[in-house]
């Protein structure tokens, strides 16, 4: 039987509305313990994991009053890599594009990277010239309403063009109706546009390049581009996410799936949890321009 641990009032963890939404999907026996009954309650065990994810604390440094630091980690450690959160995450991402009226499968997507500064040891620790900054890119692949395809997280020192690859590889087999992707300049340039023919003949879609207006200074709005600008400011809102603490990339792309995971539970419970800021309000005033025009 579970211990009875009093639930704490903490603002990163489930709304009982969330968890509804998350429960079913959940593994009910502890995969270390031998099939045994669980010790520890699974959505205090979430909270934890949230709490770290939300508040970027150390895992040693988790409130008493949640589950023992090494009980959450074990857990969050095993559930990455049995695919557990892969699963989870990819059971809410249908639901909430059919519930927002959409095919399961998309048919278009958008690519980017974000570099992490990582002032940690670990695997795959680069440095990104460009940037200026040592640490990890994670690769992401969304669909057109911000929700997370594909993430890939690998050293800073992996150019964009390399990166891109690791992503789009086998891309229509998890995503057969994929045929559209779009990017933005720095993934070709006019000495090497070989991504683009790679795209098409070994990922299977037509990879578009969204490029800048030369004659405007300073940040840019582009068109279909703002939705993974969008993804990253959502995920910029958990301080784990913030920079790169993990130690291996499995993980670090693990707590970027639990992010979204935490998202898509409040939208499918009817709950508004999405930040918002000068970015979201863009990106909602773009996206009622873009629908207005269909």
């Amino acid at each position: 039987m579970c211990r009875c641990v009093c639930k704490p009032a903490y603002e990163s963890s489930l709304t009982d509305g969330q968890w509804a939404v998350i429960e079913p999907l959940l593994p009910v026996r502890d995969p270390r313990r031998g099939g045994r009954p669980l010790r520890y309650p699974r959505r205090l065990v979430i909270d934890t994991i949230l709490y770290v994810l939300r508040t970027g604390a150390a895992w040693r440094h988790v409130p008493h009053d949640l589950v023992p630091w090494d009980v959450a980690y074990r857990w969050f450690r095993c559930w990455s890599a049995d695919g557990t959160w892969d699963r989870v995450h990819d059971r809410l991402r249908d639901a909430v594009r059919v519930a927002e009226g959409r095919d399961p499968q998309p048919s278009a997507a958008v690519l980017d990277s974000q570099t992490a500064h990582s002032h940690q040891g670990g695997e795959a620790i680069g440095y990104d010239a460009g940037k200026r900054t040592r640490g990890r890119k994670r690769h992401v692949l969304v669909d057109t309403c911000g929700l997370l395809l594909k993430a890939v997280v690998h050293s800073a020192s992996v150019q964009e063009r390399a990166g891109a690859k690791l992503v789009l590889a086998g891309i229509t087999k998890a995503f057969p109706l994929l045929g559209l992707v779009w990017a933005d300049a720095g993934y070709v340039n006019r000495v090497d546009a070989g991504l683009l023919a790679w795209a098409r003949t070994h990922a299977g879609v037509d990879l578009q390049i969204v490029a800048r207006n030369a004659d405007v200074k300073g940040f840019q709005v582009l068109p279909r581009r703002w939705v993974v600008e969008r993804t990253f400011a959502w995920l910029g809102r958990c301080r784990r996410l913030a920079r790169d603490y993990e130690r291996k990339p499995a993980h670090a792309e693990a707590m970027i799936k639990v992010a979204m995971i935490r998202l898509m539970a409040a939208r499918l419970a009817g709950e508004d949890v999405e930040p918002q800021g000068p970015i979201e309000t863009e990106a909602a005033r773009r996206l009622d321009d873009e629908l207005n025009h269909k």
